[in-house]
């Protein structure tokens, strides 16, 4: 039984702890701090693992597949009056598609495109964003408001809406159309979030003195402003490449990728199944999951790397 006097001097013993491990955090960088919190989140460490292995094996696709995913070798296994296609077999652990290539080869490779595309996709949406951004954070006034009027007519529309627009505007739709697409999607995501940023640090102290001493209003952007608020946009930069490979794959799976079934993609392969799926849904199964797993790997990153930079959300 545990008696008033225990309770007390346990009730005691927590707050001596809260108060070392807050004592510990003074004078640590939020670099630093957030880098503590982060390697003994487990939500992060999950996230971490599931892209770092995403990348490496998208990197090493091309020496990792163990057959070409473009030769139709088993082709005379494939009968389409009855919808029959290669079974898993000896050198083809997954079978093959309808065209009879190799599957697992074919998933392996697509991971590489897919990596490129969100990535690419997301780098131009970064930067489109951050110079819409720059412009309304830095000038003010009527630039602010002719900026943010186009940003909100983008986010008013909803985003694979927008993007398939943008993407059946091409007369020969491709991998470079649905970059564009996607990309011109992020960037009033990254817009707004970067010029909510500069405002707040156009009154804070250091910019303030800076001001006070005559410092060029240029400088005072980029060397104070801008550095000062990257923080939280890089950070949405591992949201967005999530919302990007989706979009992505979703262009593609409505024919809108690239036409050249050759050259595997995700999305492109959850589109070539679509008559088959009822006798085979294992076509779609791995490509999709393989989305779905990515995608939530770069979203539970992304999300501890806001909490744990974000001062506000911090304990």
């Amino acid at each position: 039984m545990v008696t008033p006097t225990q309770k007390l001097g346990r009730g005691k013993k927590d707050r001596i702890d809260a108060l070392a491990e807050t004592s510990s955090d003074a004078g640590v960088s939020l670099a630093a701090s957030a880098w503590r919190q982060l390697r003994r989140s487990p939500v992060f460490l999950t996230g971490a693992v599931i892209i770092a292995l995403f990348v490496l094996v998208s990197l090493l696709s091309p020496w990792l597949a163990p057959q070409d995913p473009s030769e139709a070798m088993l082709i005379d296994q494939v009968v389409k009056a009855r919808n029959e296609i290669p079974p898993p077999q000896p050198g083809h652990v997954l079978g093959g598609d309808l065209q009879g290539r190799d599957f697992f080869s074919r998933l392996l490779v697509g991971s590489q495109q897919t990596l490129i595309v969100g990535v690419l996709a997301t780098l131009i949406g970064l930067a489109g964003g951050l110079t819409l951004g720059t412009l309304a954070g830095a000038f003010g006034g009527w630039v602010d408001s002719v900026v943010m009027r186009v940003v909100d007519v983008m986010l008013s529309l909803p985003s694979l809406l927008l993007a398939f627009s943008i993407s059946a505007m091409f007369a020969r739709p491709n991998q470079y159309t649905v970059i564009v697409a996607v990309a011109v999607v992020q960037i009033p995501v990254f817009a707004r979030l970067l010029r909510g940023s500069m405002l707040a640090q156009r009154h804070s102290d250091h910019v303030l003195a800076a001001t006070a001493l005559g410092v060029k209003p240029g400088a005072i952007v980029f060397r104070h402003m801008l550095p000062n608020s990257l923080g939280p946009v890089i950070v949405q930069s591992t949201l967005v490449l999530a919302t990007a490979i989706i979009d992505a794959a979703a262009l593609s799976f409505l024919g809108l990728g690239n036409p050249d079934d050759r050259i595997p993609e995700w999305g492109q392969m959850l589109g070539d199944v679509q008559n088959v799926f009822d006798t085979h849904p294992h076509l779609a199964f791995w490509p999709a999951g393989c989305i779905i797993v990515v995608a939530l790997g770069f979203t539970l990153m992304g999300e501890t790397l806001r909490e744990a930079l974000d001062p506000k959300s911090r304990r």
